[in-house]
């Protein structure tokens, strides 16, 4: 190997900007694992840090994608071997350290995940961060008793691709899902992924009494802001509202009714960091009993490197729609 291709992001006196450019192994951030790179994906974080439009990345050149899968090349860790499938999400990648969008990564095996039996890479990718993230919400909900006997679990921006992955998964774990989104054109899909309900943003009217009548059994917000003050009110007893995202800002008001009366719970679920016997049991179930019955539905488009700017502009936009794949080499 001597060189390859890499989508790198800079930000100096000249400005940010960001592109294809030719690197070789040595530029890349250290770690045990050097991994040639099968697929990563877009989420909504990667299109800000490849426009600038958002402060992703701590410091510069990196490059970008916070998803990767590939296969191992080279290994200082005796736990990974040559010829290993493996992925990694978070953890720092396109933020502290170069991430997926290069035909080469190098990372720590700390955070590396063996690809467990039952999801192929590019499987892995369609999940990616997204997934992770609805499963991670999933896992800690159940963790705090959450139980379909307790209602309908409301998924909110339930037409992106943490909503859609939700609704998937939730729904292969046993759990009714109402899916709440501004996109009614959408609703016929969400319903084929398997919402038992779809509900229009814009027609959901919220009393703003401290309580109202249970009208769900817990909820997975991906919005925040006044959707999530005005969900809390409607959860049934003990159950939870999972919070993932903050489209529609980062500040609620709310008060300590539904937790002191109803005993309901706000679990916050920050995926990047998490724990690595988490992650690992987190990814043997998606490649299990919660492997969404639609992933390749869900793969919405399957894009190269060259690709990315025009995908991000369109993410940015509004104009996207399911999970974008990245393919990266296809000899993988």
């Amino acid at each position: 190997m001597s060189t390859f291709r890499a989508f790198r992001i800079h930000h100096d006196d000249a400005g940010h900007r960001a592109g294809i450019e030719p690197i070789t192994a040595d530029a890349l951030s250290p770690g045990e694992l050097l991994v040639k790179v099968a697929y990563s994906s877009v989420n909504y974080k990667d299109a800000l840090a490849g426009t600038g439009k958002g402060r992703i990345l701590r410091h510069y050149p990196l490059n970008g994608g916070i998803d990767v899968a590939g296969q191992v090349v080279a290994s200082t860790d005796p736990a990974f071997k040559e010829g290993d499938p493996v992925l990694c999400t978070g953890s720092g990648l396109s933020e502290t350290r170069d991430g997926g969008y290069a035909e080469y990564a190098r990372l720590e095996s700390r955070w590396a995940v063996a690809l467990p039996r039952g999801l192929s890479l590019r499987e892995s990718m369609i999940l990616g961060t997204a997934g992770f993230t609805a499963a991670l919400a999933l896992l800690r909900m159940r963790d705090n008793r959450q139980t379909p006997e307790l209602g309908p679990i409301a998924v909110t921006g339930a037409s992106g691709g943490v909503g859609m992955l939700a609704i998937d998964i939730f729904t292969r774990a046993g759990y009714a899902v109402h899916a709440i989104s501004g996109k009614a054109d959408h609703f016929d899909w969400l319903h084929s992924l398997g919402a038992t309900a779809c509900i229009d943003r814009r027609q959901l009217v919220f009393s703003g009494k401290p309580m109202d009548s249970v009208r769900f059994g817990g909820a997975l917000d991906n919005v925040g802001g006044s959707m999530l003050a005005g969900l809390l009110p409607l959860i049934s007893p003990y159950g939870n509202v999972a919070i993932c995202g903050n489209a529609g800002g980062i500040e609620f008001h709310s008060t300590v009714m539904p937790f002191i009366i109803r005993g309901a719970s706000l679990l916050g679920i920050a995926s990047a960091g998490t724990a690595r016997d988490i992650r690992e049991e987190i990814w043997r179930r998606l490649a299990n009993e919660w492997k969404p019955a639609h992933l390749e539905r869900i793969a919405t488009r399957e894009i190269g490197l060259d690709e990315l700017p025009q995908t991000f502009s369109r993410m940015l936009a509004g104009d996207s729609f399911g999970r974008t794949v990245v393919r990266i080499n296809d000899a993988v």
